[in-house]
């Protein structure tokens, strides 16, 4: 366990975050300049993101998640798994618990090889689209699962430049006026699915986006009748996304306490 008022630096399969709890978590929820600093690659702690952790009795923890824009998010699966793990190992409570997060209540199960999420699936189908940008025409579909996805299947996603194409597609017009993350999946030879994600609120690629891996994997389910999908992101971890009969998905991943943080106040003073 660890005392009030502590920052952890935390990550689920590649995808990193700065933790807070007590004090810290207070701060981490109300103030979107400090997030900022904060998940600065050069000049902060660096992450993809913040979780501020408020426990509520010894199985409840709710999750308050920042983009490292400073833009609050209503979900983050590496982050609500992270979460997880921090509120049994840092907190001491249940290793299955439910993380209360802006978008829904996610049962979570701590175990010694990873974190599980119990996920309610899309209640709506994937919706086909067809975008074009600099002269090239990308098909795909888009789908929310706690925030709104581009998949686009690809034969090599490690072969497309994801800076040049990315970011176009993530504004793309049709996509609404939040945009999308924007996924490139592709079928390895050995089975299962490769993702490579460019997300919103990072406005990079990650080494891996969980909610990206559950969108992508539950189109690939659709698509070809199985339970289960082994999943590779840009990290080299190994991601599962099965059925569940209680909420539609599970989502199984490798998740680390890394560091405890302790900024120096000078820094956080200065402004």
């Amino acid at each position: 366990m660890t005392g009030p008022g502590v920052l952890w630096k935390v990550e689920g399969a590649g995808n990193d975050f700065v933790l807070g709890t007590g004090t810290w978590a207070d701060r981490l929820t109300n103030d979107a300049a400090l997030v900022v600093r904060l998940c600065s690659r050069r000049r902060g702690i660096g992450a993809d993101g913040t979780l501020a952790l408020h426990p509520h009795g010894e199985d409840r923890v709710r999750l308050v998640y920042h983009n490292r824009d400073g833009g609050r998010a209503v979900f983050c699966a590496n982050g609500t798994r992270c979460a997880a793990l921090a509120a049994n190992r840092l907190l001491g409570m249940a290793a299955d618990l439910t993380v209360v997060t802006d978008s829904a209540d996610v049962p979570a199960f701590v175990r010694p090889d990873g974190v599980i999420l119990d996920l309610m699936a899309p209640t709506a189908p994937p919706r086909d689209v067809q975008l074009t940008v600099h002269g090239e025409t990308w098909r795909g579909c888009v789908l929310t699962i706690g925030v709104p996805h581009l998949i686009v299947i690809t034969d090599d996603p490690a072969a497309v430049d994801l800076a040049a194409v990315a970011p176009d597609l993530r504004h793309h017009r049709d996509l609404g006026p939040e945009g999308a993350n924007v996924s490139f999946v592709g079928h390895p030879e050995g089975g299962g699915l490769m993702v490579r994600t460019w997300e919103r609120g990072v406005e990079a690629e990650t080494l891996c986006c969980g909610s990206a891996i559950l969108a992508a994997a539950f189109v690939e389910l659709e698509r070809s009748g199985c339970k289960e999908i082994s999943c590779v992101p840009s990290s080299g971890d190994t991601l599962t996304v099965a059925r569940n009969k209680t909420t539609g998905l599970t989502l199984t991943g490798p998740a680390r306490l890394v560091a405890e943080v302790r900024p120096d106040p000078e820094w956080i003073r200065r402004t």
